[in-house]
């Protein structure tokens, strides 16, 4: 493939043919990072009204505004005119980069874009296998992870352990104590028969909760779980309740037992949806991000509007028009209330969040916004942008302090260069490699990276 062809008039040459589809590319990657088409313009020097013809393909793009869209998006200019090959030499060199220390035959790096363009079959099937086993090793730690803290098993045991602790005792005593009355013998075979029909009970829980097991859609969840799973299910979005609609119609279709924890969150979260989109249209603040993209201070000026309540909104939005956002929330206490994942920066809720976060320095300081990039470990993390705010979720009272709850934007981080480095952290202690973080509350089950990261503090 001739490089020299990009943006060139001869329409049968590869370069004409990548260029076909470079504007969607960029399309592609602005939406990736949360840029607004006026944005991504003005830092590439052309008008957005040229960015948006470059971006529908109807403009040949390539030479210098090529190069200066690149640099605004962050990336190197051939994975936007040649898509798929440039990822597919970087999927290479990643592939290439986990292989063992001590292999009998290193890769040649620097055969690589050849072995691409002679065996694109074989290189795709490389590619792929390296994000199958990446993704297995993801769904391996957070199952892991998931033994290790799932509230229902640890009560199964606890529950198990007591009742056993009991039988125990009731036998040792009707087997240690000589001539014991038979009123008493009575009381104790009757206590034996309770327990053990507890134990039973218990036990069968158990062994059916470990049947089931995680990710077999028969769960056994808590009600956040359940709540969780409804607001993902909806992708975090109910265009009934953007019309004016009734909650609990909402609700009703959901088909939450009502009763249950699960129907109450619920219930709490579509109550409090339908008051923010009451509170800010989703008109108004769309027309607020065509002019201001989504920096939130900004939009909270302009709408007159509470921070958090923008960040609500934001994460409500579709994607093509407020880009990937993604929310936590937590109360006073630093439980989670809340999430709605950011694709590239991993969330759990069973294992407790990093204690770095600034989520949790936003309870103390109400009333200030907060302005933070952060990377999690891992050789491909890319910095995301957290933007954290608190608000009063109940007001205080005599020898009672407000309660607050607290809220954390996450974007991507801007690809303009910052001279703060993005603060290093994790997911949960659990399975963060970082062994040396001040901040650590209990031991990874994950090695050592082999890269070192960023000092934590």
């Amino acid at each position: 493939m001739n490089r020299n062809d990009i943006g060139s008039a001869g329409a049968t040459k590869p370069g004409a043919i990548a260029g076909a589809i470079t504007g969607t590319r960029i399309r592609e990657r602005r939406l990736e990072r949360g840029l607004a088409q006026g944005a991504l313009a003005r830092q590439a020097g052309i008008s957005p009204s040229y960015l948006n013809l470059i971006e529908h393909n109807r403009r040949r793009i390539g030479g210098a505004i090529l190069l200066r869209i690149a640099a605004a998006l962050g990336v190197e200019p051939q994975a936007l005119a040649y898509g798929g090959e440039a990822a597919l030499i970087d999927g290479l060199r990643e592939a290439a980069a986990d292989a063992p220390a001590g292999a009998d035959a290193a890769p040649e790096l620097d055969r690589i874009e050849e072995f691409a363009g002679r065996f694109p079959g074989w290189a795709h099937l490389a590619v792929a296998t390296l994000r199958r086993a990446q993704g297995e090793a993801r769904r391996a730690d957070a199952l892991t992870d998931r033994l290790a803290h799932d509230p229902h098993l640890a009560a199964s045991l606890h529950e198990v352990l007591s009742v056993v602790t009991a039988i125990r005792s009731t036998a040792s005593i009707l087997t240690d104590t000589a001539g014991l009355e038979p009123e008493w013998q009575a009381r104790f075979h009757r206590n034996l028969g309770e327990d053990s029909q507890r134990l039973a009970a218990g036990a069968e829980r158990l062994v059916s909760y470990l049947d089931d097991g995680p990710g077999t859609g028969r769960d056994i969840l808590s009600p956040q779980d359940e709540l969780d799973r409804f607001l993902d299910g909806h992708g975090h979005r109910f265009d009934v309740l953007e019309q004016g609609g009734d909650p609990g119609e909402v609700l009703k279709r959901a088909g939450v037992p009502s009763g249950t924890g699960a129907h109450v969150l619920i219930a709490a979260a579509l109550e409090c949806y339908a008051l923010d989109a009451r509170m800010l249209p989703e008109a108004a603040l769309s027309a607020a991000i065509a002019r201001l993209g989504t920096a939130p201070l900004a939009l909270a000026q302009d709408l007159g509007v509470p921070v958090p309540l923008i960040f609500r909104r934001l994460a409500a939005m579709p994607e093509d028009v407020a880009g990937p956002v993604g929310l936590v929330s937590a109360d006073a206490s630093g439980a989670i209330l809340g999430l709605k994942p950011l694709p590239g920066f991993a969330m759990m809720r069973l294992a407790g969040a990093c204690p770095l976060w600034p989520l949790f320095r936003a309870g103390a300081q109400p009333g200030m916004a907060l302005r933070q990039r952060l990377v999690q470990p891992g050789r491909d993390a890319r910095p995301v942008l957290a933007l954290t705010a608190a608000e009063e979720a109940a007001p205080g009272g005599f020898n009672m302090p407000p309660l607050m709850r607290s809220y954390m934007l996450l974007l991507p981080a801007p690809v303009e260069a910052s001279p703060e480095a993005p603060l290093p952290v994790g997911n949960s202690c659990r399975i963060c490699p970082r062994h040396a973080c001040t901040a650590r509350r209990e031991p990874s089950i994950l090695p050592e990276p082999m890269t070192p990261d960023a000092p934590s503090f």
